[in-house]
């Protein structure tokens, strides 16, 4: 995927659910990983022609695991002219066996403190089209319901407003977006990644594709009509 490919995919959705307005300073949640890195790619480049004026953080929240090295991404931050800010803490600690869902609250509470204590007053996530469809089914799994995130989540006033403007890039498409132009892609080192419920459902997913090509975006379609508009 080319870059202006990349801003296509961007701002439809940043227009379609109006998650960015002028004067916003979104906190750019960076795991390391291609989809956060394609992301900040996407929004570092759009704030030099969205007609709405926004300006960007980049946050890292460091779990406190040995060999995590974000040397790359700092250097890739400024040369996009991001502030980058690193958060570090001892969630690594904490966790024990709980496992992925005590890290993630604790890793989402955590990069919320930051974005506020940096004067963000939005957050922004890099979940694909593939992460909205992956939801879909493991709700269906898991719970019987059809249900998914929505692009963009509006919080109390405890919390700040979430975005999701990576949500019409595919998998795959960003893949190639981050061999392409060579993103500084960081390994997560925490020891639960990769054996979770939804690389299963990924899994599943990419086993019923080749049965039936195009099953994601015939059902992004389905949850587009059923659940965002």
């Amino acid at each position: 995927m080319k870059l202006q490919r990349l801003y296509s995919y961007v701002r439809k959705a940043v227009d379609d659910y109006n998650m960015i307005y002028d004067g916003d300073r979104i906190a750019v949640g960076i795991s390391g990983g291609k989809d956060s890195l394609t992301l900040l790619y996407a929004l570092s480049g759009m704030r030099d022609f969205y007609p709405r004026k926004f300006g960007i953080t980049a946050i890292t929240v460091d779990l406190g695991y040995e060999g995590f090295d974000l040397t790359r991404i700092q250097k890739l931050c400024g040369e996009l002219n991001v502030e980058y800010h690193i958060e570090k803490t001892k969630i690594s600690e904490m966790i024990g066996e709980a496992g992925c869902s005590l890290c993630a609250r604790l890793r989402r509470g955590a990069f919320g403190e930051a974005a506020k204590s940096l004067a963000c007053n939005k957050i922004a996530y890099a979940h694909s089209m593939d992460d909205v469809v992956e939801t879909m089914m493991l709700s269906l799994i898991y719970e019987g319901r059809f249900s998914s995130f929505e692009p963009v989540t509006r919080y109390d006033d405890k919390g700040l407003p979430l975005i999701r403007p990576l949500i019409y890039a595919s998998a795959s498409e960003i893949v190639g977006f981050a061999n392409k132009y060579e993103l500084p892609i960081t390994k997560n080192p925490c020891p639960f990644d990769g054996n979770t419920e939804r690389e299963y459902v990924r899994r599943l997913l990419n086993d019923i594709n080749k049965h039936a090509p195009g099953v994601k975006d015939r059902m992004m379609t389905a949850i587009k009509k059923g659940l965002f508009d």
